[in-house]
């Protein structure tokens, strides 16, 4: 499928998908792992993570953004979808296309079964190329847990927090979230083992 016809194909679409060079991807048919998790709770957890980082970036240079705003990775040709994005400075956009950036400073994948092990491995791998990419949150949603990815000089920092006490600072933003803001509503008896 040529770009032209993936951005034609997807704004009449109901479904997200990516679009890897000509390839393009339902995100329902990723690969699935054993955790059980509830669409609620990926709801749940993406609109607070996005409330709090707006009313702390609010008067700030950074903004986030929930998922329907599209990132091009322009090292692999790659458009996807991340859960939360935060744009500091000047968004930056791909192609000149006004739905679609290029200039995140921190992305957030909230962990669903069909997806983790490409959140965890592939699309990882991908993030990492950004340039301009400071962290990189991946979030359970069966229990708290959070990993964090900060890049340094000569590489990655990683940093785990699963107890809801927990903060997870965020220092490219200036922003220090609690597990238990995060998993405010979240109900975890509700999620299946």
């Amino acid at each position: 499928m040529s770009l032209d016809e993936y951005f034609t194909f997807e704004e009449a679409s109901d479904n997200k998908h990516e679009f890897v060079n000509g390839m393009v991807y339902d995100l329902g048919s990723m690969p699935s792992n054993c955790t059980m998790a509830t669409p609620e709770n990926h709801i749940l957890i993406t609109g607070e993570l996005y409330r709090q980082l707006g009313n702390h970036l609010e008067d700030t240079a950074c903004c986030p953004f929930p998922s329907g705003f599209r990132l091009k990775i322009e090292s692999c040709n790659l458009y996807i979808y991340p859960d939360v994005s935060v744009i500091c400075g000047e968004t930056r956009f791909a192609d000149k296309r006004r739905d679609t950036f290029i200039n995140p400073t921190v992305l957030v994948e909230v962990l669903s079964d069909s997806t983790e092990m490409y959140d965890r491995v592939k699309k990882a791998e991908f993030y990492r190329t950004i340039s301009s990419l400071q962290e990189y949150l991946l979030i359970a949603q069966d229990r708290p847990h959070v990993e964090r990815y900060r890049r340094q000089e000569h590489g990655w920092l990683f940093t785990e927090y699963s107890t809801l006490e927990d903060e997870v600072v965020l220092d490219s933003i200036g922003c220090t979230l609690t597990l238990g803001a995060i998993y405010r509503r979240v109900r975890f008896d509700d999620v299946q083992a």
